[in-house]
């Protein structure tokens, strides 16, 4: 059966295909719906995201793993001093194709490549639309050996490197997992660090501090006080409580309230220099969604 076949390629197998520094995911397919009311400013953001991967073993102990995304952000921008027509939503297609090798013992070994196109979409397709991604993890899987009596644990390290403008280095990938009893584990490493209780088999509850962000390029750019904005981005560090109950064995909800410790939203140039700030002021923030997961 399906099932049972997703099942063989263990979960760390799927860790691969959540590109930029969203965090590992074991998920085969997510949609979810995330508000940012950003009530200071009225500057909302509502973010509407699916994904989908699938792996493939083509060879024992080795995988292709292909993967999808869509993202519709609505910016919902009622407090700015520019005109808006051209930027109520901003859009993100994107596809990657990893490669995994898991060798006889705890290591595995895994390479990755993705294209995105982001934009206002308002005008056809543009250089500055698209985004290319690359990654390299190593990861260390103990989390089925547990007939020695050890705790189960899990490394992963890597790089990732993306042609967003202005960022023309490498960023690091560093998430370590451990179950240190029962009920409890926690994860440290970016974009998320939590710690995780379990009720039972169905519902878990965690306090998290993550990062979230978003970046697109604004075709035509807009001039703003004499300087011109190339591009929309935010990048959010924020702290909170999250709800996950399994429907079915592989069916999740999950429900996460959380206020932005720090909040980056903003209009830039190439360069990275800002051209005007939308929001900088903490706020609430709220995300929701079903996955399907192994």
């Amino acid at each position: 059966m399906i099932i049972d076949k997703i099942k063989s390629i263990t979960t760390v197998s799927l860790l691969l295909m959540v590109l930029t520094l969203h965090a590992q995911s074991s998920d085969l397919f997510r949609i979810e719906y995330l508000n940012i009311p950003n009530k200071n400013s009225s500057n909302s953001i509502n973010r509407f995201r699916t994904f989908l991967q699938l792996p493939l073993e083509f060879k024992k102990n080795n995988y292709i793993v292909v993967g999808g995304e869509y993202r519709y952000i609505d910016l919902g921008l009622d407090n700015v001093s520019f005109p808006t027509d051209d930027l109520k939503s901003v859009q993100r297609v994107e596809a990657s194709l990893g490669y995994l090798y898991r060798s006889t013992g705890s290591w595995i070994y895994a390479a990755k490549l993705g294209a995105r196109l982001q934009s206002n979409f308002e005008t056809k397709l543009t250089s500055d639309d698209y985004i290319y991604v690359g990654n390299l993890y190593t990861i260390r899987d103990r989390t089925k050996n547990r007939e020695d009596g050890g705790k189960p644990d899990r490394l992963i390290i890597g790089l990732e490197y993306t042609t967003t403008p202005g960022r023309n280095y490498p960023l690091p990938i560093l998430n370590y997992y451990r179950e240190f009893h029962p009920d409890w584990t926690y994860t440290l490493g970016v974009p998320k660090t939590n710690i995780r209780y379990k009720f039972n088999d169905v519902s878990h509850v965690q306090a998290f501090l993550t990062l979230d962000n978003f970046f697109a390029n604004i075709q035509g750019n807009k001039e703003i006080n004499g300087k011109i904005a190339e591009n929309i981005s935010m990048t959010t560090i924020l702290g909170g409580l999250g709800y996950e109950h399994y429907i079915t064995d592989h069916i999740m909800y999950y429900g996460y309230v959380a206020y932005t410790i720090s909040n980056d939203y903003r209009l830039r140039d190439n360069e990275r220099e800002d051209i005007y700030t939308i929001d900088d002021k903490g706020t609430f923030y709220f995300r929701t969604g079903i996955k399907f997961k192994i």
